[in-house]
């Protein structure tokens, strides 16, 4: 007898004989969710695999940029950027900063926050890869027109914040 999920010894048809059991419109939503994390998972591979070149993690790629462009952050409001946790921020920091490419410091208003900012070695890094990345991303992009990737960046825009507002 075959283990749980081998299809040997039964009819082909027989693997696929289930009943769907939603609605036209839920088979809808399921397509969008499917070819979302579909995409999501492909272009985060690939942007993995560039900032890999640059010897940085995602995270870490994407803190560095948030500093660079914003300024200093608190790590409560990186961690948010990033949609990270705060504990996974405090890692990517430990790290950056071992490398002397961030440093951390006690907020003069509020010491319970601590910031983060870029060291003249992070400012220097990020001004260098970043145009290079930029142009990477606009190439992942080009399979859609330039209306087309505003009309996706929009849609998109809107089915987070309309999740995020927990309109169930």
């Amino acid at each position: 007898m075959g283990s749980e999920g081998d299809t040997e010894g039964r009819a082909a048809s027989d693997v696929h004989d289930n009943p769907r059991e939603w609605t036209q419109s839920q088979g809808v939503a399921l397509g969008v969710w499917i070819a979302l994390a579909r995409c999501y998972a492909t272009f985060t591979k690939a942007v993995a695999a560039k900032v890999q070149d640059y010897e940085l993690t995602v995270p870490q790629f994407g803190a560095l940029e948030a500093l660079y462009h914003l300024g200093p952050l608190s790590l409560g409001d990186l961690a948010d950027k990033l949609l990270v946790t705060g504990g996974n921020v405090t890692f990517v920091m430990d790290r950056l900063e071992s490398q002397g490419l961030v440093a951390r410091y006690r907020s003069d208003t509020d010491r319970r926050v601590v910031l983060a900012r870029l060291t003249d070695s992070g400012r220097d890094l990020v001004a260098r890869v970043f145009p290079g990345h930029a142009e990477y991303i606009e190439q992942l992009c080009r399979h859609l027109g330039p209306a087309e990737q505003d009309e996706l960046r929009r849609l998109l825009k809107q089915l987070g914040k309309g999740i995020a507002a927990g309109d169930l």
